[in-house]
């Protein structure tokens, strides 16, 4: 191996990262989640039909599913969508989920809470940079 050999770089294209970074988003909020049935009283809590200061309901259930489907949907729409487009709901739904997932740390917000929200914050953060910097070309 030559002593000033270097790695190649390899050119990621702005779809791909989102769709990674939209991915890595969603291990996140799925480990969050699990991590928090091992709090105290969690479990028991779910058993007697409350999590937080809701009733487990049907429309409870509904809301949560609101949450989590649109990032979940955003790992195959990075890839699917024509730029213009992709541009603009990147830019959207990376915006409306800020406020969503800091809204997880209303109440008693455990260090492991606290750091997630760093983490996923950092994420949304590339996606709105990705996204409002995307290259352009001349037409």
């Amino acid at each position: 191996m030559q002593k000033d050999s270097v790695f190649e770089e390899m050119k990621v294209s702005v779809p791909v990262k989102f769709a990674t970074l939209w991915a890595s988003l969603m291990f996140i909020i799925i480990y969050l989640d699990y991590f928090h049935l091992y709090m105290p009283n969690s479990l028991q809590d779910m058993l007697n039909g409350r999590v937080f200061v809701f009733d487990i309901s049907q429309g409870f259930l509904i809301a949560a599913m609101f949450m989590v489907a649109p990032p979940a949907m955003m790992i195959f729409l990075s890839v699917a969508l024509p730029a213009k487009l992709n541009r603009l709901a990147n830019i959207i739904v990376a915006s409306i989920n800020i406020p969503l997932l800091l809204s997880n740390l209303a109440g008693e917000a455990w260090p492991h809470m606290v750091i997630g929200a760093v983490l996923q914050m950092i994420i949304l953060g590339l996606i709105l940079r990705y996204a409002w910097n995307w290259p352009r070309i001349s037409a």
